[in-house]
Parts: structure tokens; C-alpha cells; sequence
């Protein structure tokens, strides 16, 4: 692969500098000047490493594409039908959504502002109980990692037209930038909680702004069909596994040291009641 189609794919799959220097063990610094241009014999083995984390992540993205299919229809809905819609209409920036009301809570996404209903009663209960799980295994294990939920502006892409509200989020570690206002960059863990007006988005856009900017891990709940959907975008064989909400789900990002135990959520959650079936 040449440096030109190294620095296109680079680009086309969303990669950072940063993101390309944890997954090859180079220095951020290194991939930088790389790609900058400043390196005029850059060492084989350092190439090496660059064109192999550009090919598996281009990889994962074939399989990712390959299995964002509707379920129900039968129908492929692949990201690139939500950048159709944005580009069909006015992109938004970070400055028309802080000048959004202060009572309207909602997404920008690719430029284009999505609005968040209230979350139901049960949506809260399972976050709450998720923060609490999370907080709890952390601290347990040692782990320096910091656990925030909605609403939480995350600045997914750094840049001017995407700002997300995961239901809740880890972040582990220091972070190189820090800021009072907002979540800056890719969080190591995102979970959302699906409701009737979020599920499509967030099974399919999100799951692809996700794993194309950095995170780590993003979890689904689905309090519907009682299912956790656990994408681990790190995993050399990368496929979501599914657990139900009487699992206990390890956390992939603690090399499977925390577990969830979502009994523990099952119990504040029951399950929703069936409509009565009108007689003959």
C-alpha cells in the first residue's frame, strides 16, 4: 500500500493519528510526522505497522457493513443512507446546537440536529442501576476509570457538526484534553438504552459513528426484548454478542476482570405486560 492510499483509507475510515498509534504501539508523534509528510524514509517496520492497523480496520468495517441488516425487512440499512439525509438538507454545527433552548435536549449528528424525547420511566431505572453497577466494579477492581450518564454532550468526532448524548459512558485512564463543557473525543464505552424513537439510530447510525471514531466498547439494551447486544470493536474475530438481562455480561474493556450482573437491573425492570388478546 503507498503513502497516498494509506493517508485516502486513513481518511476514509475516520482514523486519527491517536487512534492509529494505540492499536500499532507507535508513537502518536510518529504516525503524525508520517502522515504529515515530514518523515522522508520512514522504517519499514514502522510502515508495517501503519498499513496493518489500516487494513483490519478497514476489514472490520466490511463486516460491520455486512451486518447492519434490518432483521425484520430484510432490508440492508447501511450508514450511508443517514449521510444521504444529511446532505439533503441544512448542516447544522456546534454553534446552532448550543443555540439551541436550554429545555430542548437533542443530537447532532453528521450536521443534521435529531430531538430527544423525555426517556420513559423504566429507561431511567435502568440507567441508574447501570451507573451504579459500573461505578461499583470500577472501584472494586481499582480501575481508574470515570463513569457519567445523560444528559453528557460528548464531542465524538472533534468536529464541527457532532455532538452526542450516550445514555452512559467510561472513560478510563487520563484523557489529553479536558473540558468543563463537554466530553471531548471517544469515550473507552458507550452503552444506550433503545426507546421507540431512538432504536433505529442508534442500532445503526450511532453503532457506526461509535466504532468509527474510537470507542472501544458499545453496549445496546433493548428493554423490549429484554436483550444486551455488546459490540467489542478491539476483538481481533469482531461479532456483537448477545446476552439477556439475566446475564452476567463480563465488560471486555477490563479483559473480562468486571461483570455486570443485569439480574440486578432485571429486578427493577419487569417485563413489559402483553395486551389481552380480543376474544372470537
Amino acid at each position: 500500500m503507498t503513502f497516498e492510499e494509506m493517508k485516502r483509507k486513513k481518511e476514509e475510515l475516520g482514523l486519527t493519528s491517536e487512534m492509529i498509534a494505540r492499536a500499532s504501539g507507535i508513537p502518536v508523534s510518529t504516525v503524525q510526522k508520517f502522515f504529515g509528510g515530514f518523515t522522508r524514509a520512514p522504517r519499514k517496520l514502522t510502515l508495517t505497522a501503519i498499513e496493518e492497523v489500516i487494513v483490519r480496520e478497514d476489514a472490520k468495517r466490511q463486516r460491520l457493513m455486512e451486518q447492519l441488516r434490518d432483521r425484520d425487512t430484510g432490508m440492508v440499512c447501511e450508514p450511508s443512507a443517514f449521510a444521504a439525509q444529511a446532505q439533503r438538507e441544512k448542516k447544522y454545527t456546534l454553534e446552532d446546537y448550543y443555540a439551541l433552548p436550554e429545555d430542548v435536549r437533542a443530537e447532532l449528528i453528521d450536521g443534521v440536529i435529531y430531538n430527544m424525547t423525555a426517556p420513559s420511566v423504566n429507561h431511567q431505572r435502568i440507567l441508574g442501576e447501570l451507573y451504579l453497577l459500573f461505578r461499583e466494579c470500577a472501584d472494586r477492581h481499582g480501575m481508574p476509570c470515570e463513569v457519567l450518564f445523560a444528559p453528557c454532550d460528548v464531542h465524538l468526532d472533534r468536529d464541527p457538526y457532532t455532538m452526542v448524548q450516550p445514555d452512559l459512558l467510561v472513560s478510563c485512564g487520563e484523557k489529553d484534553e479536558e473540558s468543563e463543557q463537554r466530553y471531548e473525543g471517544a469515550p473507552d464505552l458507550t452503552v444506550e438504552i433503545l426507546s421507540p424513537s431512538t432504536r433505529s439510530k442508534d442500532q445503526l447510525l450511532k453503532l457506526y459513528k461509535y466504532q468509527n471514531a474510537g470507542v472501544r466498547e458499545y453496549w445496546i439494551v433493548d428493554p423490549k426484548f429484554r436483550i444486551v447486544t455488546v459490540h467489542y470493536f478491539e476483538s481481533e474475530d469482531y461479532a456483537p454478542k448477545r446476552y439477556t438481562f439475566e446475564d452476567k455480561i463480563p465488560v471486555e474493556i477490563s479483559g473480562g476482570t468486571c461483570e455486570i450482573d443485569f439480574s440486578r437491573v432485571s429486578r427493577r425492570v419487569p417485563p413489559a405486560k402483553q395486551k389481552p388478546q380480543n376474544r372470537q
